[in-house]
């Protein structure tokens, strides 16, 4: 793969990304701040969505569920197309009750978000990530996983 420098613009935009990283990491409710008003979201089993109450809500459901996350912001794959940024990365963390993920065997905490840019700020986030981080979904599993060559 080729990889070009970033222009300014988007070097600053990847800057953006990797903060809204570290703040989701810390459950730093200033994240909002780097939204737009009407900011869109997506992730699966919530939908779509659209303003930061709704994005405020989005965290704190799925903060129901975890005691912590981190993500290997230093590692992330970073691609830019417009006003867009695709970023590939890794998460990990731990539940509520404090189990460890991913388990390493079913999930791997790879991750995709697309960030959709106006100015300076995040409109949309779309994150594509599989939300049964502890693979709980034991029928889905078997199906798709079990009985594989390792």
């Amino acid at each position: 793969m080729i990889h070009r420098p970033l222009s300014d613009l988007a070097a600053r935009r990847a800057g953006i990304v990797r903060e809204y990283f570290r703040m989701v990491d810390a459950g730093d409710p200033a994240l909002l701040d780097l939204y737009t008003e009407d900011v869109e979201l997506f992730f699966p089993k919530f939908g779509s969505s659209r303003g930061k109450e709704a994005m405020a809500e989005f965290a704190r459901r799925l903060w129901l569920d975890l005691g912590s996350i981190g993500h290997d912001i230093d590692g992330l794959d970073i691609m830019v197309s417009g006003d867009r940024i695709i970023v590939e990365g890794r998460e990990w963390g731990t539940s509520a009750d404090g189990t460890p993920w991913p388990d390493g065997r079913v999930s791997t905490g790879r991750f995709c978000n697309v960030f959709t840019f106006r100015g300076m700020s995040i409109s949309a986030v779309h994150i594509y990530a599989d939300p049964d981080i502890m693979s709980e979904h034991a029928g889905k599993v078997r199906q798709l996983h079990e009985g594989l060559p390792s």
